[in-house]
């Protein structure tokens, strides 16, 4: 019988979900949809339960079945649409310091050959930008319909200094037993990369989209994740060499501030303090 999650990572982007999905997907007692980011609580509802209980047809008996997408965090309606389809599931958000995941956001975008030439055109062209970085009002609407104890709250700034750490924590949240991590797998990792190829970056995004929007979600997650790709699409950048300007760092901060210290009453971590602001 086909099974549906019973967790969910539900975003922001550019805050380790690529590589949270990439080491609990080995897990033995969780099961994750092989392609990352369905979209099925946004983009996709229209298509039904039975197709998203489609995806995760491959579960057996593991105990967690679960699926990360970057986006629900921030779609108006997800919240409410997860509780009423899923009932009281695992949720799970990584929060990243809004400047640099803005940095970062950006980046991706030039990577792909989308958006304006500088991030402060960006930041004015582009609203998801700072949209995404509202994290206190997103979590509100997660935390009116899941109980607070279903709702896991980490930060990026964990995973970048002590990932096992970080993991886990995420395994402790979900009740199974600790992932220990090679010694590849504990390297630093840059956050950012840019393209090889421009040209050939910004195909391979269209493509996958055009693969999603036909029901293609599995394909498009088997080769996002292959080696080859990885290593065709993509080289290192390395984020010390190009930064925000300080006036792009203002505005980001000027904007976002009431949701930090919106967050550091809620959830008593010292968000000003470790982000540097």
């Amino acid at each position: 019988m086909t099974r549906l999650p019973n967790f969910l990572y539900v975003g922001p982007d550019k805050a380790g979900s690529s590589w949270l999905h990439e080491m609990l997907i080995r897990h033995p007692d969780v099961y994750l949809s092989p392609a990352k980011d369905l979209y099925f609580f946004d983009r996709y509802y229209d298509r039904g339960t039975e197709w998203y209980a489609a995806q995760f047809r491959g579960a057996r008996g593991e105990s967690v079945v679960g699926e990360v997408c970057q986006d629900y965090l921030f779609h108006p309606e997800a919240a409410r649409r997860i509780h009423d389809t899923l009932g009281p599931v695992k949720v799970m958000v990584s929060l990243r310091d809004p400047v640099e995941r803005a940095w970062s956001s950006y980046l991706y975008m030039r990577k792909h050959g989308i958006g304006p030439e500088t991030f402060g055109e960006a930041l004015r062209s582009r609203p998801e930008l700072l949209e995404h970085g509202r994290y206190a009002t997103a979590l509100d609407r997660f935390l009116a319909v899941f109980p607070r104890q279903q709702v896991h709250v980490a930060l990026f700034d964990d995973l970048a200094v002590d990932p096992q750490g970080f993991l886990d924590a995420v395994t402790d949240f979900l009740d199974v037993d600790h992932l220990p991590l090679s010694a590849a797998d504990l390297e630093p990792r840059l956050p950012a990369a840019r393209a090889r190829s421009l040209r050939l970056a910004s195909a391979a995004r269209r493509g996958a989209d055009w693969v999603r929007e036909h029901d293609g979600a599995l394909l498009v997650g088997r080769v996002k994740r292959s080696a080859l790709v990885q290593r065709a699409l993509y080289q290192p950048l390395d984020r010390r060499a190009v930064r925000p300007s300080t006036d792009d760092v203002l505005t980001v901060r000027t904007a976002l501030a009431p949701e930090v210290d919106a967050l550091e009453r809620s959830f008593g971590f010292p968000l000003r303090e470790s982000w540097g602001w």
